[in-house]
């Protein structure tokens, strides 16, 4: 996968040198190239930003850098060989971020990022590139940044991890929060590892045997009071199929009852407590 990323700040993108995209891009798994905003700019003072038409309060980015750069930045990527290319624009106007975003992103071979700062940039930019390639205008939660840099790193981090030979085990991301099929869809429970005993808390009462499955059943049961706490929507709507017996106990105990389509509700009794 190529990843471009235009910035006028290029050293926030510095964390994309280590860890696991780090990793990823010394193996070739990942092509990555940022690039200054304000290489295209052509006065003394590298302007990037104009007063908004009909005025208000802040700065918006200028259409005559962004097209530049990104006509520029399109060119050389099909050069060396790069294609089907979409633009991805950090926005809190965008659509949120998930687990199936990030899997539907990670099967496009070239993502370009546009990072905006001030106010955002001049709409026109985003309509002109979407008369050539998808423009997938993206949130990363319900708050405001001073830039989308952040939203670069979340958004790549997210997505490299899911390409092929990123991870040490192929499998690791198939149990993740959110991932696609994965536990109903529930929040990932606690994990553990050695020692079997630390400060009080331990597991030696259960045989070695019996360990990998308590684990797995306790694991999940974690997972259900973890999401009826942190985001009880998506036992709301996860289908009544996805549920086995224990999974309808333990819904019981936390208060949940099926209604006649089938999915689960809060009691209300309960929401209370």
């Amino acid at each position: 996968m190529r990843i471009d990323v235009v910035t006028i700040f290029p050293e926030y993108l510095e964390p994309l040198n280590v860890s696991l995209v780090g990793k990823a891009r010394a193996r070739g798994r990942l092509d990555v190239h940022v690039h200054d905003l304000r290489d295209w700019t052509y006065d003394r003072h590298n302007t990037v930003d104009d007063t908004p038409y009909g005025g208000g309060p802040g700065m918006v980015m200028k259409t005559g850098p962004w097209g530049d750069a990104l006509d520029e930045t399109l060119a050389d990527g099909f050069e060396a060989g790069a294609h089907s290319p979409v633009l991805v624009v950090p926005t809190p106007s965008g659509r949120p971020f998930t687990q199936e975003l990030a899997v539907e992103l990670s099967e496009r071979p070239w993502l370009i990022f546009t990072p905006a700062r001030y106010e955002g940039i001049d709409r026109r930019v985003m309509d002109e590139y979407a008369t050539r390639m998808p423009v997938v205008e993206v949130s990363i939660g319900d708050y405001v940044l001073a830039g989308g840099e952040a939203a670069v790193l979340v958004i790549t981090e997210a997505v490299a991890r899911l390409l092929p030979g990123v991870l040490g085990n192929a499998e690791s991301h198939r149990d993740d929060s959110f991932a696609p099929g994965a536990m109903a869809d529930l929040l990932e429970g606690p994990v553990f590892t050695k020692p079997p005993e630390w400060r009080g808390s331990g597991m030696t009462a259960v045989s070695l045997s019996g360990l990998h499955w308590m684990l797995g059943r306790r694991g999940r049961d974690e997972a259900f009071r973890r999401t009826a706490v942190n985001r009880p929507d998506l036992i709301e709507r996860c289908e009544a199929s996805a549920f086995d017996k224990k999974d309808r106990e333990i819904l019981s105990i936390l208060g949940w009852s099926p209604e006649p389509g089938g999915r689960f509700w809060r009691r209300p009794e309960d929401m209370e407590q």
